[in-house]
């Protein structure tokens, strides 16, 4: 009898599929090493991409120590400072008014110096300062995000008469001259309003006419957003299903619209911040002697001869959570890109 040509040992057979060996590097055989490719949603490619961008990081991490600082002022200024406040006449030259000693009255005891002529603690104001721009400004924000999704939204879908009618609204809302029209209300607002009084009826005042004057932007954003997407195939596969007007907004359009949305509140609260500097430059902000970086920015315009630092260190606290949220904001809008390749 004739021995076979190819004798197989025992342990060393080959698997057959049809007849045909299978390579072991072949995917879906037993001896295949490979796991499959694995898919990524949207936020985890956003999530590399914003994690290779070294000035987000940077920028995310001034924001969030900004965040910390101003929630946790009081322990800060206890622990570091004075409370914001308080005078310190015995820090004061008499005769010109200045900060004793050099730097503003700079020292261990006052870390970036004091106030002239009062002697306040300039840390602690700065601290305390902080807690108000962060707040005004995320407030803001929240509220013309709200107010601007929805009526971005309902427009864009609806159409006919009542995008019509909010879009002409956007145009004159965009037109109004918002600072004019702040000062003019916090001037004739009442000491007490709604349960509030003193510097937090201006603070709610500030909150709603920043966030009402700043809703037309992400309306328009989101509008045109809507537009593009009410036709795609998704939104008519509901339509057909059934899908009521609301469900479709809510379940197959909105969720869509989160990362321009995201986009536009980073880049928008920097702009708040600013805004709030402003009016309280201008003196429509928050009552004295509550601080507030713009505040304080204008207390130094007539002493910045003879204490230019006490005008520097309020400036560059604004100048610097500025930046940090517009480079953070910037790369939330290249990471949310899907046409970006960072």
């Amino acid at each position: 009898m004739t021995a076979p040509l190819h004798e197989s040992s025992a342990g060393a057979s080959t698997a057959t599929v049809d007849g045909v060996p299978a390579d072991p590097g072949t995917p879906g055989t037993p001896g295949s090493s490979d796991k499959g490719i694995q898919g990524r949603s949207p936020w985890t490619i956003a999530w590399t991409r914003l994690k290779r961008d070294k000035l987000a990081l940077a920028g995310a991490c001034v924001v969030v120590f900004l965040i910390l600082v101003a929630v946790f002022a009081p322990l800060i200024v206890g622990l570091l400072g004075h409370p914001p406040d308080e005078f310190h006449e015995d820090q004061i030259d008499p005769l010109f008014g200045t900060p004793i000693g050099s730097w503003g009255g700079i020292s261990s005891d006052f870390l970036l110096g004091v106030e002239p002529v009062n002697g306040r603690d300039v840390f602690s104001r700065i601290v305390y300062g902080a807690r108000i721009s962060l707040l005004v400004a995320f407030l803001a924000a929240v509220f013309a995000v709200l107010l601007g999704t929805v009526l971005g939204i309902v427009a864009g879908y609806f159409g006919g008469w009542i995008d019509a009618a909010l879009s002409r609204v956007m145009d004159v809302m965009l037109a109004f001259p918002q600072l004019l029209f702040t000062i003019a209300l916090v001037s004739v607002l009442p000491n007490e309003f709604l349960g509030l009084d003193g510097s937090g009826v201006r603070i709610a005042a500030l909150v709603l006419v920043i966030g009402f004057f700043g809703w037309p932007y992400v309306g328009r954003i989101v509008r045109g957003q809507t537009l593009s997407l009410r036709n795609r195939e998704y939104v008519e596969a509901a339509q057909s299903l059934g899908a009521g007007r609301f469900y479709i907004l809510r379940k197959e359009l909105l969720p869509n619209l989160v990362a321009p949305i995201m986009v536009y509140a980073t880049l928008m609260i920097p702009t708040n911040i600013l805004t709030e500097a402003a009016l309280s430059f201008l003196g429509a902000g928050v009552k004295p002697p509550t601080a507030s970086w713009g505040q304080m920015l204008s207390t130094a315009i007539t002493t910045y001869e003879a204490d230019p630092l006490f005008m520097v260190i309020p400036g560059l606290a604004i100048f610097i959570t500025v930046l940090a949220f517009n480079l953070f904001g910037d790369g939330v809008r290249d990471a949310l890109d899907p046409k970006g390749s960072r």
